[in-house]
């Protein structure tokens, strides 16, 4: 008889306690002497709980630095303070015209004219209205983030400036009325409402982001 080795069936038995890996051998020799040996021995001790794997922190994403990172949060911001600017434009000429027309004509609630025969001071009163709901608006949402500590100073520039965009639209009327000789209802609207107006809008923004709203505040950030 030759030399084998062979996997004893109480194997299971004899390797209680010992890992999966591990197994008995069992050598049976020419004088049919038998002998077994363990050939691996581990030093993991006896089978337990297998070890939590500990979870590796995901690295949070970080914004796009650079140039082109910076240029594309420029315009992001300007972007989204002219949109709200010009909502809030929109909702003083709406204020404009109501003030003007309910103190002239008496309209919705009142049921009279309280200025029927005083043009100009309904004007002004209304113009008036109008530029403090602008203040208010822009001060308090478009340039929240860089509006003054205080507020009276502030306001006094704003109102400087739209005396400035003010006088834009006039410079636009009095040209085409008197330099260019276009004298036409259809002319002056032109001029006052469209080509004044359009410039005296660019003017006032670039001058509330440029002198009245400059006190940048430090924004939580938006939560992801």
């Amino acid at each position: 008889m030759g030399t084998g080795t062979a996997r004893s069936p109480l194997s299971a038995i004899g390797t209680a306690g010992r890992w999966p890996d591990e197994e008995i051998r069992i050598t049976v020799t020419t004088d049919n002497t038998v002998h077994a040996r363990a050939p691996h021995t581990s030093s993991r001790g006896p089978a337990g709980p297998a070890p939590v794997p500990t979870p590796v922190p995901t690295p949070s994403p970080t914004p796009p630095g650079g140039a082109i990172g910076r240029l594309r949060g420029a315009v992001d911001v300007l972007y989204r303070e002219a949109m709200k600017f010009g909502a809030i434009g929109a909702l003083a000429y709406v204020v404009d015209v109501y003030v003007f027309n309910l103190l002239l004509s008496g309209w919705w609630p009142l049921t009279s004219a309280p200025l029927g025969h005083k043009a100009v001071t309904c004007k002004v009163i209304s113009v008036s209205a109008a530029t403090v709901v602008a203040w208010l608006g822009n001060r308090y949402w478009t340039f929240r983030h860089r509006r003054r500590a205080t507020a009276r100073s502030e306001f006094v520039l704003f109102v400087v400036m739209n005396i400035g965009g003010l006088l834009i639209a006039a410079g636009c009327l009095g040209v085409s009325h008197y330099l260019l000789g276009l004298t036409s209802k259809l002319a002056d609207n032109v001029s006052a409402n469209l080509v004044g107006l359009v410039l005296g809008t660019l003017f006032r923004f670039w001058a509330y982001r440029r002198f009245v709203f400059t006190e940048l505040r430090e924004t939580p950030p938006a939560p992801v």
